[in-house]
């Protein structure tokens, strides 16, 4: 089959790899029928993650239809279309019971990273995302393996496009969760760093759930205006405003907002001192954006944070945020857990997250689809690649 595969820094390329085999009874096969390239896969891009290989299979939002099931797969059947979460969940441990598919502690085999030698367990396996995330190949080829096929694929209605659902595979409901952790409700005022899918996700689901107001940071001219003309926020691009955090609080009767969403992560732009410390592996992340959330948001809210980091941070101002009763809201996404009320949702019209669509491109245009992407030309919000060719 063709697949996208990583070569080395910013080296991507699609070649014909293997077709992927049933590997246990929960095992089924997908014929993919459309993928995306996420903000997280340019951290693999870009060579930031450990763990990765020449060879390797990206991708982790995807959806297709079934070709093939394991003998003990009950959920799904050859022929249904369903998409895929990104995040490969058991559904009976201990994690799972609690509805908290993230933490999975069966479906990643021990090579993840472990946050401490005091944690035992690691993380649950990601498609496409590391031998850190279970080297699970990814979704951006023709055909995937899923495991675990009585816990992650939905099945979606024919009456609903496949970019009306693809997103549920992730950055819908990162989004969505986001939002929900920083308890958004009729009249809450929000604060959200990046514009990009997720923040975008983030900014569609507040508006549903009521936020009054929502500043928007970031610093590229057309996805602030795109935000801005979609979903009614306030533009703020800190290339043009000093200090972020004191405009918002200014802009909120010197209170600052009642949350914020931190959707930009470990790659945010950092001090000098940070750029240097995280060249030599010293720190693992920037803390810049997590330092105007904390700013900015008002004596007793919350920080969400979806953005992914790792490691250690500079400059954490701890006794701030201490000061400030500020709670914390974070980690990967749940994805299972939200998937079916984001369906119905999209199927009511309340959501529409196929509108930050930008490209399409077919597969094999993958490696262009993320210079796209990576570098924000022609205006690149969201790349949608689709096996076969682009959909007309």
């Amino acid at each position: 089959m063709r697949a996208l595969t990583y070569q080395g820094t910013k080296d991507v390329r699609v070649e014909t790899v293997p077709d992927p085999v049933l590997m246990d009874a929960q095992d089924i096969l997908l014929r993919v029928t459309a993928t995306a390239i996420c903000g997280s896969d340019l951290h693999l891009y870009r060579g930031k993650v450990p763990g990765l290989r020449p060879g390797d299979v990206l991708g982790h939002e995807f959806m297709g239809v079934v070709q093939e099931t394991g003998n003990g797969v009950t959920r799904v059947r050859r022929g249904d279309r369903v998409v895929i979460p990104f995040v490969i969940a058991c559904g009976s441990c201990f994690f799972c019971e609690r509805r908290q598919f993230a933490a999975c502690e069966t479906t990643n085999d021990g090579r993840g990273a472990l946050l401490n030698k005091k944690d035992l367990r690691p993380a649950a396996a990601m498609f496409g995302y590391t031998s850190l995330y279970g080297a699970v190949p990814g979704g951006q080829a023709e055909f995937v393996r899923v495991p675990m096929a009585n816990t992650g694929p939905l099945v979606v209605p024919d009456a609903l496009s496949d970019e009306q659902v693809l997103f549920l595979s992730d950055i819908l409901p990162t989004g969505y969760q986001a939002v929900l952790n920083a308890e958004v409700a009729p009249g809450s005022t929000l604060a959200i760093f990046g514009a990009g899918p997720v923040g975008l996700m983030a900014a569609a689901c507040a508006r549903f759930k009521g936020a009054s107001r929502i500043f928007m940071v970031d610093h590229h001219p057309y996805r602030l205006k795109f935000a801005q003309e979609t979903y009614g926020v306030e533009p703020v691009n800190f290339d043009r405003i000093d200090d972020v955090a004191l405009h918002i609080v200014e802009q909120t009767q010197f209170r600052g907002v009642d949350a914020s969403i931190d959707a930009v992560g470990f790659e945010a732009k950092g001090s000098a001192i940070e750029t240097v410390l995280t060249t030599l592996k010293v720190e693992g992340s920037a803390g810049t954006v997590l330092r105007q959330a904390m700013a900015c948001t008002r004596r007793g809210g919350i920080v969400s944070v979806p953005g992914v980091y790792a490691g250690f941070i500079h400059g954490f101002l701890f006794g701030d945020a201490f000061d400030k009763g500020l709670s914390f809201r974070m980690g990967q996404t749940h994805v299972q857990r939200h998937m079916p009320e984001l369906l119905e949702l999209i199927g009511h019209g309340e959501l529409r997250p196929e509108v930050i669509v930008s490209h399409h491109l077919s597969l094999d245009e993958a490696a262009r689809g993320y210079q796209l992407f990576d570098d924000k030309e022609d205006d690149c919000r969201k790349v949608v690649l689709t096996p076969g060719g682009p959909r007309s």
